[in-house]
């Protein structure tokens, strides 16, 4: 097989000749700028880094390292959505949207401290607002040429990052509080900043699905609606103020044609149903630390339904665990998921600095090595 068979037939629920693997495939399964140049110096290699996208420090993931993985995936992520509109004297930044954001420490996330529709607002605060042009040229720039090279000079899965959701990018506009409150009493309010959210994240991502056009294999929507320990909202809440938006968004996902792979942290487990019936074909990044969120008891209920993608534990396993451990790791989320195929293993989110790049190394090799498919494949030195 190749690796682009691999991956469509894992999500398409057929057993391919092994698990297919994913490193930087996504901006929310690659590798903290930090991880990637120790896991760099651990494999020998010297060649400068660079960083890929700003707000979460995620590394560009060179050849060589996705070679030596057999990594099955390539990313074509959102290309203006990887810098800032605007550097602040502070090492800050604001972005296109007008949230501005700063870095509490040296290659961590870049937080947002300012949120342009916070406290009191009204409809015409939100109609004045100075929004994003979706049909500005830099959302679809390059977008075309890369997704041709990568047909044509890899014989992987290419993905495409959509846009942040527009969940997210309401939080960040109204401050997570504010929006919070509006979501649960001035419906008015939380509806205006949706729709224009929305409106706009359904243009930019019609553009750049149509500029990638059919060398796209998989489409990553990320927008989280779990926490640690449950849904984000009432099961009612999420039907009434969440879930049309969703219908909207995986309705242009789904005429796409391409695989649609959903991206949410968190105990997404009583939610799961609806993505099915959303048209959702993988979960990512099904993190097993989360209540709720059982390898075993996912793929028994849903595993005909919808693929799992990660799964790997970056709560504690991966950072702090053995290499051992990591393998042992590997090899029960294989054991649970990767049965009759709809399984992409991967770690449950970027990789952070904190992770070991022995551990790093662990995952891989035991992914590889372990075919719960039949054969069994030998270790990399």
């Amino acid at each position: 097989m190749t690796h682009r068979e691999r991956v469509l037939a894992a999500l398409s629920h057929e057993v391919p000749d092994r698990v297919p693997v994913d490193l930087g495939g996504t901006l929310a399964t690659s590798i903290n700028i930090g991880a990637y140049e120790k896991l760099k110096r651990h494999l020998g290699l010297t060649t400068p880094s660079e960083v890929f996208s700003l707000r979460s420090m995620i590394a560009r993931v060179e050849d060589e390292i996705l070679e030596r993985f057999d990594i099955d995936t390539r990313s074509l992520p959102m290309l203006a959505n990887s810098r800032p509109t605007e550097r602040l004297p502070d090492g800050g930044y604001r972005d296109e949207w007008g949230v501005v954001r700063k870095q509490p420490e040296p290659q961590g996330h870049f937080m947002d401290v300012g949120n342009p529709l916070d406290g009191e607002r009204t409809l015409e605060d939100v109609e004045r607002h100075s929004w994003p042009d979706p049909e500005d040229p830099g959302y679809t720039r390059g977008l075309a040429e890369e997704a041709a090279r990568l047909r044509g000079d890899t014989d992987c899965a290419t993905i495409l990052t959509l846009p942040v959701g527009p969940l997210h990018q309401a939080q960040w506009l109204r401050g997570y509080e504010a929006w919070m409150l509006d979501l649960a009493g001035d419906v008015d309010l939380y509806e205006a900043v949706m729709d224009k959210v929305t409106s706009i994240w359904l243009k930019i991502s019609a553009r750049m699905i149509e500029a990638a056009g059919r060398n796209v294999d998989v489409l990553l929507y990320g927008d989280d609606v779990g926490y640690q320990n449950g849904p984000m909202v009432s099961r009612s809440m999420y039907e009434r103020r969440i879930r049309p938006y969703q219908e909207r968004i995986f309705g242009l996902l789904r005429r796409s044609g391409a695989k649609v792979l959903y991206h949410s942290c968190g105990s997404v487990v009583s939610l799961i149903g609806d993505f099915i019936e959303l048209g959702v074909d993988a979960l990512n990044p099904v993190q097993v630390s989360a209540a709720g969120m059982d390898t075993a008891r996912l793929k028994r209920e849903f595993g005909q339904k919808i693929a799992f993608w990660g799964g790997v534990d970056t709560h504690h396993i991966l950072p702090r665990g053995t290499p051992q451990e990591v393998r042992e790791e590997v090899r029960r989320r294989l054991r649970d998921l990767a049965p009759g195929g709809g399984y992409v293993l991967c770690a449950v989110h970027n990789l952070q600095r904190e992770v070991p790049p022995e551990n790093i190394v662990a995952m891989y090799e035991e992914a590889l090595a372990s075919d719960v498919y039949g054969k069994q494949k030998p270790q990399r030195n």
